[in-house]
């Protein structure tokens, strides 16, 4: 079996996911191949997965490097299983235009990797080049398996199940661990054990439609009585998302410091007692960049430089996807795909995140049936912009971008649609080679 990884150089997450395959007794023994355009970096990532191979698999599994674009066909060429991780303009200078161009015109946001204007030009620097992923795999494994990990998962993923023949998913960590997390923050670990949920909607705005304990008890009217509690009497990070139960009735999958720019509530320059009321880290992600570019050094030697280096089985959905369709044995995701019928009240043509079953014939999504009607409304507040976004990217229509702005919920609370155009056509040309289709 062949594993492509594109984007080897994310060193850490090509260790959760390929360690994972090494450490999996169905998975071991494939052909890894790590592809990158950073020569540097690439090199990192085969030094310490190899030291994985020697340390946990005896060596087992066959590690090749394939550095630049050239490079890319052969790399993809017989491929079973293609993980995409990759960033296309990284820290410098892409995700800085991203923050500081709207900061300009007055608009602040926290990740800016999934909607509003970062999402937005994220998605149209990114689908280009899976665009030329897609025509090579379409030529040289017609049959893999697209394992996507890159953000903005909604509108990337949707791409290429409307625009492409390959066979894709979306994958995001956090569907695994929303329900989790949501009982942990509220002192209700014991329910933990045996629970069983629901969990549907859109990428990084799914919800938590039902939570029940091991005997079948519904959890919610405790999970809502305690949420308000705590966001009436505590400051906590996850305030937005305890205000959606308030507001909405439910838990949603995504972190407070994304919902915070997803919508028009929180991030108010007329209100910007909000910020510290709802604990919303405006500059989010920058901070974050710059936090593991500093880290990195250090962490190097241990990931890289370490000749006992090991590694145990995460809970990332990748290798349990491929065993689950090598071996035939049923595993249950949260996976991003094409609505056509699965939520009732959202569009046919938007991405979704829904259960799906994985076994020996692929990624089967389960139909939810209609979303409670708020949920729908707030879901398609994203949609109409993810749609238009799409829409820009492949007809390369400058307008579109404009109108995908406009609709951003956000973006139209702060700003006038002439500040909005003004701001596009500023980001557009600090893209510059990142944005060639628009200029």
């Amino acid at each position: 079996m062949k594993i492509t990884f594109m984007g080897a150089g994310s060193t850490v997450f090509a260790k959760n996911v390929l360690g994972d395959v090494m450490t999996c007794e169905n998975l071991c023994e494939s052909e890894i191949c790590l592809y990158d355009i950073d020569g540097a970096r690439l090199q990192e990532s085969y030094m310490m997965l190899d030291n994985i191979n020697r340390n946990c698999n005896k060596g087992r599994a066959s590690l090749k490097t394939y550095l630049g674009v050239e490079n890319r066909k052969e790399a993809l060429r017989g491929a079973d299983f293609v993980v995409n991780a990759i960033q296309v303009g990284g820290y410098e200078p892409s995700t800085v235009i991203d923050f500081e161009i709207p900061k300009k015109y007055g608009l602040r946001q926290t990740i800016a990797d999934t909607l509003g204007i970062g999402g937005i030009m994220r998605t149209l620097r990114t689908i280009p080049v899976l665009e030329d992923f897609a025509r090579e795999m379409e030529e040289v494994c017609p049959n893999a398996w697209f394992l996507n990990y890159t953000n903005p998962m909604a509108m990337l993923t949707g791409y290429m199940l409307r625009y492409t023949g390959v066979k894709t998913v979306g994958l995001c960590h956090s569907v695994q661990v929303c329900s989790e997390h949501l009982l942990e923050s509220l002192d209700m670990k014991e329910f933990l054990e045996g629970r069983r949920e629901l969990i549907a909607g859109i990428n990084h705005m799914a919800w938590l439609l039902e939570i029940r304990d091991k005997n079948g008890n519904d959890l919610y009217p405790e999970i809502r009585r305690r949420a308000l509690q705590k966001n009436d009497t505590e400051q906590h990070n996850d305030m937005v998302r305890f205000e959606y139960i308030r507001r909405l009735g439910y838990y949603c999958t995504e972190s407070s410091e994304h919902n915070a720019e997803y919508n028009p509530f929180f991030i108010k320059s007329k209100y910007p007692e909000l910020i510290d009321r709802y604990q919303i880290p405006l500059d989010e992600y920058p901070r974050r960049c710059i936090h593991q570019i500093e880290d990195w050094n250090k962490r190097r030697d241990e990931l890289v430089h370490n000749t006992a280096l090991t590694h145990e089985r995460s809970r990332e959905y990748a290798s349990h996807i491929m065993e689950a369709i090598v071996t035939n044995e049923p595993y249950k995701i949260g996976g991003n795909v094409l609505n056509q019928g699965l939520i009732d009240n959202l569009p046919s043509d938007a991405c979704v995140e829904v259960p799906c079953l994985v076994d020996g014939s692929g990624v089967t999504p389960c139909h939810v049936g209609r979303l409670p009607v708020q949920l729908a409304a707030m879901n398609m507040t994203n949609i109409n912009v993810q749609l238009l976004t799409i829409e820009a990217a492949v007809t390369k229509k400058r307008d579109l971008i404009y109108n995908a702005a406009m609709l951003d919920p956000h973006t139209a609370a702060e700003l006038s649609i002439d500040d909005i155009v003004k701001m596009v056509d500023e980001l557009i040309e600090a893209h510059g080679s990142y944005l060639p289709a628009y200029h």
